[in-house]
């Protein structure tokens, strides 16, 4: 009896067998997580360079400002910094809903996002901005 050979076809011969686990699907990705890997990047970012000012920084992230800061009028804040506590809270919502930049793209959005975390550093520390993550800031 000879041997039986595997198939690339289905069982039947026909047509090429289909994945198991169904169509391959691109990695799912939303909003809160891509503005998450922004801003841990650009907190890791901004650490390296100012490790002894900033290292022991607890960067985190938030939906929305508590409801003391939300509500001030003149707008809505992006950071909060606690000295005391040693720690940076980026609020998600008000850069991704209401972004200050002049042109809508992902780009742009990424640049406000990591502007958010340069200037919340540059507050707890005590400098510019622009002196925090001088390579960083872009011109767009």
């Amino acid at each position: 009896m000879p041997a039986r050979q595997h198939s690339r076809g289905s069982r039947h011969g026909r047509e090429a067998r289909s994945s198991l686990a169904g169509p391959v699907l691109p990695f799912l990705s939303s909003r809160e997580t891509r503005f998450e890997d922004i801003a841990a990047d650009a907190a890791d970012y901004v650490q390296s360079l100012w490790p002894a000012e900033l290292g022991d920084v607890r960067f985190q992230w938030a939906d929305m400002p508590p409801r003391a800061l939300a509500e001030r009028v003149d707008e809505v804040p992006e950071w909060a910094v606690d000295p005391s506590r040693r720690t940076i809270t980026v609020y998600r919502l008000p850069l991704q809903r209401l972004p200050r930049v002049h042109i809508e793209d992902e780009w742009h959005r990424q640049i406000a996002i990591e502007g958010a975390v340069f200037r919340a550093a540059a507050e707890l520390i005590g400098r510019d901005p622009w002196e925090v993550a001088p390579d960083r800031w872009r011109q767009h």
